[in-house]
């Protein structure tokens, strides 16, 4: 059995995995952000209540692994910051453990029971609080546990002018310390801050999506500049990667039709002609935080076994 975790700011998700395709979630716990001993005690009481002995602890966390160092990045838990957290945790916990990004872990739960089973490369796209994503090639991980492969939200790449419709925009300020991310202007408080920009409207990005299914003319503008200023960077990931599917997951993901839009977008602009869709909305039945770090888990222990 592996037991495994998705760790986030908020709450920690645990899970007892079997298979890829059977992931029994166990409920949530508040996550101890600035105590690092809470956090490990936490661990500890899910390894001692769990149904039988796990052979290895897979985590799927929201932040990066140094590739080189194996040191933590986790911006929303600091008392994980800085840790060599895969050494650590084994010494603590007595157990083999793995860990990956969260959107790792997303794409590679995609790639083997979602939208990209059957496709040797997919992309998980994740458009939601941020944007981000991860790569997965013959069913690993194109980076191992680092984080940073497949991670389009971040640099400097997002156009300025659009032709169609005609506007010209600003450099808006990311997260991570540069502008002009499309993490800053094409994630769900991106396209907020896109609509205000545009029309001087305050409204959520669930909102402004239903305005552009009813055919308002604000949240008409601001989804197709949206469509836009995304679908070329996809497009360039595409031709990289030559991606079987992309598979999307995030709150933007929940409109069928604001998908199958981008879809055409991004198509029309691949240099692969696609007579089928390519972005397609995530359809992993499971939390994919816990299934990717399942699948982690059941590779790390078939090595181990051999």
């Amino acid at each position: 059995m592996i037991l495994c975790f998705d760790i986030g700011g908020t709450a920690i998700k645990v899970a007892e995995a079997y298979s890829a395709d059977k992931v029994i979630p166990k409920g949530r716990i508040a996550t101890p952000t600035d105590d690092f001993d809470a956090f490990v005690a936490v661990l500890k009481d899910e390894i001692d209540n769990a149904n039988t002995q796990p052979e290895v602890i897979a985590f799927s966390m929201a932040g990066v692994l140094d590739p080189e160092t194996g040191v933590a990045n986790m911006a929303n838990i600091p008392c994980l910051t800085g840790r060599k957290l895969q050494a650590e945790m084994e010494v603590i916990l007595g157990l083999p453990v793995v860990l990956a990004n969260d959107a790792d872990c997303f794409a590679l739960a995609e790639a083997t029971v979602g939208a990209g089973s059957g496709h040797d490369v997919v992309f998980g796209l994740i458009l939601g609080t941020g944007v981000g994503g991860g790569v997965v090639v013959r069913g690993a991980l194109i980076n191992g546990a680092g984080g940073f492969a497949g991670e389009i939200g971040h640099g400097p790449i997002t156009q300025r002018i659009v032709d169609d419709p005609a506007v010209t925009l600003p450099a808006f300020d990311c997260g991570c310390g540069q502008a002009g991310c499309l993490d800053a202007i094409c994630s769900a408080r991106g396209v907020e801050r896109l609509h205000h920009h545009l029309h001087a409207i305050r409204q959520d990005s669930p909102a402004i999506v239903a305005g552009w299914e009813a055919g308002e003319p604000a949240a008409v503008q601001t989804i197709a500049v949206w469509i836009a200023l995304l679908a070329g960077p996809l497009a360039v990931m595409e031709n990289m990667l030559g991606a079987g599917i992309v598979a999307v997951g995030g709150g933007m993901s929940n409109s069928p039709a604001l998908i199958a839009a981008l879809d055409v977008a991004v198509r029309d602009r691949c240099l692969r002609r696609f007579e089928r869709p390519l972005i397609v909305p995530a359809q992993c039945p499971v939390e994919p935080g816990l299934v990717g770090a399942a699948i982690l888990g059941l590779q790390h222990y078939k090595t181990i076994a051999a």
